[in-house]
């Protein structure tokens, strides 16, 4: 089984990769999902109004839009957050991998994570894949998402740039044109990534 990590910074289009990834027969998970279903634990929203206080909507459910603009304010109590949900989704991700492999040993499985290169967590991984966009394309899609220029800019400020993941990267996806030009070059990856996998499995 191939471990590929799929990562890229926030605006560069990682899920809509992913989901292409998965259309064409990749396993993939993602670990933003993982996060909304950690959110819904009780253990977990303790952990949340203790450090974070009245986080959450009238019905009790993690605010996710409160929460982070606290932690695109707040460097510290980002790091507080990661450091609460982190170890648990790398926790769901391995389980994901073994499930994976027992099943498929010559299967391509894909983890989506946004933060693999701060957190040394690439390592895991057979094969990085870096999405990338400029900049002023970051912040054209952010703001499309709702977002004022001023939220959009703050946020990409937060994260590590892409150009700076790039150098991590086994494989860059340049995702500045068509869905059509981006389904392709997804294509064309897939299709090697399924060549070292079935390599690799039948070892």
């Amino acid at each position: 089984m191939l471990k590929v990590g799929l990562t890229g910074s926030i605006g560069t289009g990682k899920s809509t990769v992913a989901g292409i990834f998965k259309e064409f027969g990749a396993y993939v998970i993602s670990a933003d999902k993982i996060v909304h279903k950690l959110l819904e634990e009780e253990e977990i929203k303790e952990k949340i109004r203790e450090e974070f206080g009245d986080v959450f909507t009238p019905e009790g459910k993690v605010d996710r839009k409160k929460v982070a603009q606290v932690i695109f304010e707040n460097e510290k109590k980002r790091k507080v957050l990661e450091g609460i949900l982190h170890p648990l989704v790398f926790r769901e991700i391995e389980k994901f991998f073994k499930k994976i492999e027992k099943k498929d040993p010559e299967a391509v499985a894909i983890a989506e994570v946004p933060l693999m290169i701060e957190t040394g967590s690439y390592k895991n991984y057979d094969i990085i894949i870096v999405v990338y966009a400029p900049r002023n394309i970051q912040l054209k899609r952010l703001i499309e998402k709702g977002l004022s220029r001023e939220e959009a800019e703050k946020r990409i400020k937060a994260q590590m740039p892409v150009e700076e993941k790039i150098k991590y990267a086994d494989i860059v996806i340049e995702n500045t044109g068509s869905i059509e030009e981006l389904e392709k070059e997804v294509r064309e990856i897939y299709e090697i990534l399924k060549n070292v996998a079935s390599c690799s499995g039948s070892h």
